[in-house]
């Protein structure tokens, strides 16, 4: 079925872009040259140039002042000194050689002001594969196959204009929609349908074998990404917003205290057995898969493994409650008991759990990245009066009550305001985007630094799912759409809905014997 490439398409340096090439707000130049020389010197040069080396022109007068300091006293910098600065930084400073302090060895210390390039560019890159989880899924009431994904996972990547990202995904997840969270769940208007119980939840995928992925990334890593939200806030309201024993849920957990929030332990957990899709909780699902890849791949002399767990919204509650519940079970260990260690990464994620949730994540060694919007919401939520934020004394007092929330993890905190490229409201689901996120990581170089984007990003990836660009660069808002809505010609000639699922899309047979292993089901 044809479509449009998600990320690759768009991925050229924004400076050779039409829309782009006059925009010059992003990258500050400097126009203040008291010394007559420098003027007669740079209008010289500038008769002389084009405007693509208008930048370096104005950066080497520049540099012939001396020293200049703006009015805090902090030496100016352009654009070019930052790709110099990052350049520099990433040739000594390989993922291959530092994957396990980019994964989080050390909490992030020291990595995020100034923002290491290698770390931005690994938090943008796992950002892509839970943007993957929207650009896949099938939003359309008017399609039978609505709440599912419109593409097989052998398909998956290159389907979506990834095909150099070096994973293969290893198995879809699915939950069962008859929780009460009819904001989030995604259903067709037709009778006919391929579930009428189940929406597509994400996937496991599992690094290649291939040399050059091997070489890059310097290990072998399993990538959970989790579904959220793209814009409909509403799921929020349709929290029950009290928190809930882990146990209650059969969650393995030596503390009857450590609880999160009911509605995210009924998503992970809840199943329906009259359902081929859902008959396995979401839970049961990726537990089973990183058991069998952990056994497959956590033994192997020649190379380390890495578990890491990413979701937007919703889907980062899941990621954070899914990497507790791995290394809670002991599935972050080699049968050798060799420690794997768990990551996750989160945009525009909510609360999870209370404060001792957040202790025995730390206690099992799970580490967190959460990156926001200072202006979304979802990460005030829920727990939006006792939380992290309230004075010690008083959340040691409320610690009993079931809507006293604590987050987790390290926070990196990015304001949309900083971006010249977007509109300065904050509309709720604009703040909440997360291909805005991404924009943002991409132009990120640490506090009280000028945003300048590092990879060339494209920034009309913003405007696919919302109308937050700013409108003189012309780009449409919503603009990604499915090419005739998925319909396609059979061989007589007439318009169709293709046919979608196929069976290794489904559970794969040996899901009843791993979990027998892992006591979840009876042998």
């Amino acid at each position: 079925m044809a479509t449009i490439p998600s990320h690759n398409l768009l991925t050229k340096n924004y400076h050779s872009s039409p829309s782009f090439k006059t925009t010059s707000s992003s990258e500050p130049s400097f126009i203040h040259l008291p010394e007559k020389r420098s003027r007669v010197a740079a209008k010289a040069s500038l008769s002389r140039t084009n405007e693509a080396s208008l930048s370096a022109v104005i950066s080497r007068l520049e540099r012939e002042r001396q020293g200049l300091t703006d009015g805090g006293g902090e030496q100016w910098r352009t654009a070019e000194d930052f790709r110099r600065r990052d350049k520099k930084t990433e040739e000594e400073r390989t993922l291959r050689d530092t994957w396990r302090k980019i994964q989080g060895e050390d909490d992030w210390a020291g990595l995020t002001d100034p923002m290491d390039p290698v770390l931005r560019s690994e938090l943008i890159r796992y950002g892509e594969m839970a943007q993957a989880c929207y650009d896949a899924f099938d939003f359309d009431p008017s399609s039978r196959y609505c709440g599912s994904s419109r593409f097989s996972r052998h398909e998956f990547f290159d389907s979506l204009g990834m095909k150099g990202s070096g994973y293969e995904v290893a198995r879809y997840l699915y939950a069962t929609s008859n929780i009460n969270l009819p904001n989030f769940f995604s259903k067709s208007r037709w009778s006919k349908v391929w579930s009428k119980n189940a929406n597509w939840m994400g996937y496991v995928a599992v690094s290649d074998d291939e040399a050059a992925t091997r070489h890059r990334l310097g290990r072998r890593d399993i990538a959970i990404a989790w579904r959220g939200t793209v814009t409909r806030l509403e799921w929020i309201a349709d929290l029950k917003d009290y928190l809930k024993p882990v146990y209650r849920n059969n969650l393995r957990c030596p503390d009857p205290a450590v609880k999160v929030e009911s509605g995210f332990l009924d998503l992970y957990t809840d199943k329906d057995t009259s359902c081929k899709f859902s008959r396995f909780s979401a839970r049961e699902q990726v537990l089973a898969e990183v058991k069998r890849l952990v056994e497959r791949y956590g033994d192997d002399e020649d190379e380390e493994l890495s578990i890491t767990v990413t979701g937007h919204s919703l889907g980062g509650a899941l990621a954070i409650l899914s990497a507790y519940d791995v290394a809670e079970m002991g599935l972050n260990r080699s049968r050798s008991g060799k420690v794997i260690p768990v990551t996750v990464l989160t945009y525009g994620g909510p609360r999870v759990g209370n404060v001792r949730f957040k202790e025995r994540l730390k206690e099992l060694g799970v580490k967190v990245m959460r990156v926001v919007n200072v202006h979304d919401v979802v990460p005030k939520s829920p727990g939006l009066f006792l939380n992290e934020r309230a004075p010690h004394a008083v959340m040691k007092i409320a610690e009993g009550l079931p809507w006293c929330y604590c987050h987790v993890g390290e926070e990196l905190a990015l304001d949309h305001q900083n971006s010249p490229f977007l509109k300065s409201s904050v509309d709720p689901s604009n703040a909440h985007n997360l291909e805005a996120l991404l924009h943002l990581l991409d132009g990120y170089h640490g506090k009280g630094e000028r945003f300048v984007l590092s990879s060339g990003r494209d920034p009309a990836l913003v405007n696919k799912a919302s109308d937050f660009l700013k409108e003189h660069f012309m780009v449409p808002p919503f603009w990604r759409q499915d090419a005739n809505k998925g319909m396609v010609r059979n061989s007589e000639g007439r318009w169709i809905q293709a046919e979608r699922l196929r069976s290794e899309d489904h559970h794969s047979p040996d899901i009843h014997h791993h979990l027998s292993q892992l006591r979840l089901l009876p042998s």
